[in-house]
């Protein structure tokens, strides 16, 4: 299943286009019956268990565009286009868990891309689920409130520079003052 949904990623395939074209109609953020990719759903902690849900966000990909730029004639005031902190699927994780609020993210995986739009797919759980809270990995998860929010999803843990936590990561890791620069 993984090595299909590959390939018709690498070959744009009808089906894959036609997926695209359908996405680009519908709302930004919409919960999905059953997972695009299951294979990468399924290594990411996603079961189809009542309490699990999936939703499709679309995001804006690439550089942010600053609409007018001002402060003076600095050189650090002067550019239009900025990378951002955070990646493009720790925004759409955000985006989710505000939408779905008694939901908490799990996590997520990527799905597509088109023009300047970005698809993910964000597995969350319903914290009001008996079916999750009495599985003792679930109820670990529910247990961190926000967990999109404050980083502590694979995506928030990746742009917060703590994925390796080894000997020589230390330069990984931002410093204090750019986790309050947006």
């Amino acid at each position: 299943m993984k090595k299909t949904f590959q390939s018709e990623y690498k070959e744009r395939s009808n089906e894959y286009r036609n997926r695209l074209t359908k996405w680009s109609s519908q709302p930004p953020i919409v919960k999905v019956e059953k997972p695009t990719n299951i294979a990468r759903a399924r290594e990411l902690g996603y079961k189809a268990k009542p309490g699990i849900v999936v939703a499709r966000v679309r995001v804006h990909g690439g550089s942010r565009k600053r609409k007018q730029h001002g402060g003076g004639r600095k050189p650090s005031k002067s550019g239009r286009f900025f990378t951002r902190e955070k990646s493009a699927q720790a925004i759409a994780e955000e985006r989710a868990a505000r939408t779905y609020s008694n939901f908490e993210v799990l996590n997520s995986y990527f799905v597509g891309k088109a023009g300047v739009s970005e698809y993910y797919e964000v597995i969350m759980l319903d914290r009001q689920s008996n079916a999750l809270l009495s599985d003792p990995y679930y109820s670990k998860i529910l247990a961190q409130k926000g967990r999109a929010f404050r980083g502590l999803t694979s995506a928030g843990r990746k742009h917060r520079g703590i994925i390796a936590k080894a000997y020589g990561t230390a330069t990984l890791r931002p410093s204090k003052r750019s986790a309050f620069r947006k």
